[in-house]
Parts: structure tokens; C-alpha cells; sequence
């Protein structure tokens, strides 16, 4: 399969757009999964803008029912 690198980009919600990663979305959820996290995309934009991609983060924000 081919990365589609620029169409993936244009809909990255992940406000750290100088990432390497950026818009390569295998490459990103490897490295956060690494690190014991989420990639920004899987939260909200007021929850994304922390910057806390935990997994007890992304726990509390379904508890809460913004995501779901």
C-alpha cells in the first residue's frame, strides 16, 4: 500500500505540524504507542492543544463523554 502522505496532512488535526511524522500515520501511531501514548488525533482540539497524549488522559475525556 502507498503512504498518502499529503492527503493524510491535509486532514491531521495534530497542531505540531513540524513533526517528522506529520501525515504518515503508521510511522506516528508507532511512535506514540512507543512512548505510551495516543497520537493527537485521537482527541479533541481543546485536548489535543495540551499536548497530554496519555492513555489516562484519553480515559478521562471518554469518562467525561467528549469522546465517544
Amino acid at each position: 500500500m502507498e503512504c498518502q502522505q499529503s492527503k493524510n496532512a491535509k486532514h491531521c488535526t495534530c497542531t505540531y505540524s513540524s513533526c517528522s511524522h506529520h501525515g504518515i500515520c503508521c510511522e506516528c501511531v508507532r511512535y506514540h504507542l512507543a512512548s505510551s501514548e495516543l497520537p493527537g488525533c485521537f482527541f479533541p482540539p481543546g485536548a489535543e492543544r495540551t499536548y497530554d497524549r496519555s492513555f489516562a488522559h484519553f480515559a478521562r475525556l471518554v469518562d467525561d463523554g467528549k469522546i465517544g
